[in-house]
């Protein structure tokens, strides 16, 4: 799963990220790639009747769109124990009903179709997917909205190891944070990896890995990766994609230097020293890592209409299926992360929306029914299954009355 996807959801990261700009952020684009990828299993499998939305689709996702289907729903339908997922398609009552289920069926089984919610039903689904860390959702519902489609991803996990502290003058000389703040994060002496790494995009990188407590089997790891201060953060983001390849086997980084092949001293990067030990090490040269970084928090709300983002097409297709009439459409992202001596949380909701025009002008009608006058009352027993089946108390009448005497409502 890891190789049908990571190359993919590489490429779209770096068009995310470079839609973000460069300044301090954290986005997710496993959960923009997921929202798409899931449109994905509502379009029609046949190459011969792929339209232009659904090749404009698998040009964003990065892959065919059946492969793509398939990668959602294996994910989702599969929910990490440490990455909560999910994923939900609601449309307006009556709009979209009438159409053949097919597209249902073909939808990841834990996607939540229904009816579209008001605005405080959106933002408790979006407190409730993120663990609470995000309060609203990221599109405005209004009458002319016909459907949305969203996703949700969250974890909070504690270090299996928690880092140790240091003075933030530990930093370097030449990082501008060093004279900001008053204390910094240093790896413990055991359990977090540390490697300088060799690239062909930036030179030499630095990289930390920081394990999350597992559960079973399962389990989180937190890459940091620097480069020198002028390599542009689009290039910096890459390589961490290339190197978290290999990252949650606990490989050592391709391209991983021996420190004794490189100059004694101090750079932007690293400060590298040496002395005299006693060491095990069967050559007699040991090598010692430890990394110094700084707690960090982050809270972004990205527009996601960028044509290389994909949300267009993807709204057109979801469109097609549902047989709703679609003028334009919104796509935004909230996303939240937080970074700290014992742990690391972060969540994001996506969200897309296709957007009708105005109904033309007509004429309507309006009954207020009134119940004034004594009136009949039959209770009825309801028993359907989802797939239309029904058990034998569905219709039974269980309770009835005559009501000819009311009552006031009570005040509480």
């Amino acid at each position: 799963m890891r190789t049908d996807l990571h190359g993919p959801l590489s490429a779209y990261a770096a068009r995310l990220h470079a839609t973000a700009g460069d300044g301090h952020h954290v986005a997710s684009p496993l959960g923009a790639w997921l929202l798409l990828a899931v449109t994905a299993t509502t379009a029609d499998g046949d190459p011969a009747v792929a339209d232009q939305a659904a090749a404009q689709l698998a040009q964003a996702l990065g892959t065919d769109l059946p492969s793509a289907a398939e990668v959602a729903r294996t994910l989702l339908d599969a929910p990490h124990p440490l990455v909560g997922s999910a994923t939900a398609l609601w449309h307006r009552t009556g709009q979209g009903d009438d159409r053949p289920a097919a597209w249902r069926a073909a939808l990841p089984s834990t996607t939540e179709v229904g009816a579209l919610p008001d605005q405080a039903g959106l933002d408790a689904w979006a407190r409730e997917h993120t663990l609470g860390l995000i309060e609203t959702f990221p599109l405005k519902v209004d009458w002319d909205v016909a459907f949305i489609l969203a996703s949700a991803l969250a974890t909070r996990v504690s270090w299996a190891t928690p880092f140790d502290v240091a003075d933030a003058r530990a930093l370097g000389v030449d990082s501008p944070w060093a004279g900001q703040l008053r204390r910094a994060l240093r790896s413990p002496s055991e359990g977090h990896r540390c490697a300088i790494v060799s690239t062909a995009r930036a030179g030499d990188v630095i990289v930390h890995a920081a394990p999350a407590q597992t559960t079973d089997s399962a389990g989180l790891v937190v890459l940091s990766v620097a480069a020198a201060p002028h390599v542009p953060p689009a290039d910096v983001l890459a390589i961490a994609y290339d190197l978290s390849a290999g990252v949650a086997d606990g490989a050592q980084p391709a391209g991983s230097r021996s420190l004794f092949d490189l100059p004694l001293g101090e750079t932007p990067l690293w400060m590298l020293t040496e002395e005299r030990v006693h060491t095990w090490a069967r050559d007699g040269r040991e090598e010692r890592h430890t990394a110094v970084l700084p707690c960090w928090s982050a809270r972004n709300d990205h527009e996601l209409t960028a044509p290389a983002l994909g949300f267009a097409a993807a709204v057109d297709l979801l469109a097609k299926a549902l047989a709703l009439p679609v003028e334009r459409f919104e796509a935004r992202q909230t996303a939240v992360a937080r970074f700290d001596r014992y742990g690391f949380e972060a969540a994001a909701v996506t969200g897309m929306a296709g957007i009708t025009s105005m109904p033309p002008e007509g004429v309507a009608r309006t009954a207020e029914l009134r119940f004034g006058h004594p009136y009949a009352v039959v209770a009825v027993a309801t028993d359907a299954e989802t797939d239309g089946a029904t058990g034998p108390w569905h219709g039974v009448p269980v309770f009835s009355a005559w009501v000819a005497e009311p009552e006031d409502v009570p005040e509480a």
